[in-house]
């Protein structure tokens, strides 16, 4: 939904209500991931974004604040089964602290035009994470897609009753890594007309980049660690 004022007149708070701030090195020690969720906290992310294993962490650092919690399911490759997806739904979901769950669809599956199967699978997790009262964003890997195939997952996303449609891991090798450009997400605004909400993800290091997807209507952003005070504007680099 295009907001009601230029993303440019908007405050950094204004600004960090756009946010899942993201925390998802798998390198980190924990005192780091204690260091970027507090960041996160700080600047007024709508969420810290943590791996499952980061969630105590993230329940303690986030209590009492207006920063949720959004946990990652299967990443970032997406190639559990159906089954083992929606067993980690449950044991995430049922915790009762999770606002929202972002899940790998199978961009394989996605690629080989199993289009049932990827919203059956799509489904089925986000039934389990609506029982709980999560929400679901369901991260496609659009670099690895051609636009038709991104279309029709979507669509698929649509059918599934998912919460969010999302463009990238930043995970992803063996492709050029160009993330939520304003041309996929323009596609993705275009076949989802306002029945699915879009995240962009992947390469939303500058606050232009930053201020431009706001403007265009996009609802939510995924953005690294480092990279949350500069499109803030709170660093310069």
């Amino acid at each position: 939904m295009k907001p009601e004022k230029k993303a440019s007149e908007m405050t950094a708070k204004e600004l960090a209500r756009y946010i899942d701030h993201s925390v998802l090195k798998p390198e980190f020690t924990e005192e780091e991931i204690r260091k970027y969720v507090k960041e996160g906290v700080e600047y007024g992310c709508v969420t810290v974004c943590v791996n499952p294993s980061a969630l105590d962490i993230a329940a303690e650092l986030t209590h009492g604040t207006e920063t949720k919690i959004c946990v990652v399911c299967d990443f970032p490759f997406g190639l559990s089964t159906t089954e083992s997806k929606v067993m980690q739904a449950e044991i995430l979901c049922k915790r009762g602290d999770i606002f929202e769950l972002d899940i790998v669809a199978n961009y394989g599956w996605i690629r080989s035009g199993k289009w049932a199967e990827v919203t059956a699978e799509l489904k089925a997790v986000t039934d389990v994470c609506h029982k709980y009262g999560t929400a679901v964003k369901v991260i496609f890997e659009t670099d690895a897609l051609t636009v038709e195939q991104v279309k029709k997952a979507c669509e698929c996303a649509i059918e599934a009753g998912c919460d969010f449609v999302k463009t990238s891991t930043g995970f992803l090798t063996g492709f050029e890594s160009h993330g939520a450009t304003p041309e996929i997400i323009q596609v993705m605004m275009d076949v989802c007309r306002g029945r699915i909400k879009i995240k962009g993800s992947g390469c939303i290091r500058t606050r232009e980049h930053f201020l431009k997807l706001i403007d265009m209507g996009i609802d939510r952003m995924g953005v690294g660690y480092k990279s949350t005070p500069v499109v803030l504007g709170l660093k310069t680099s």
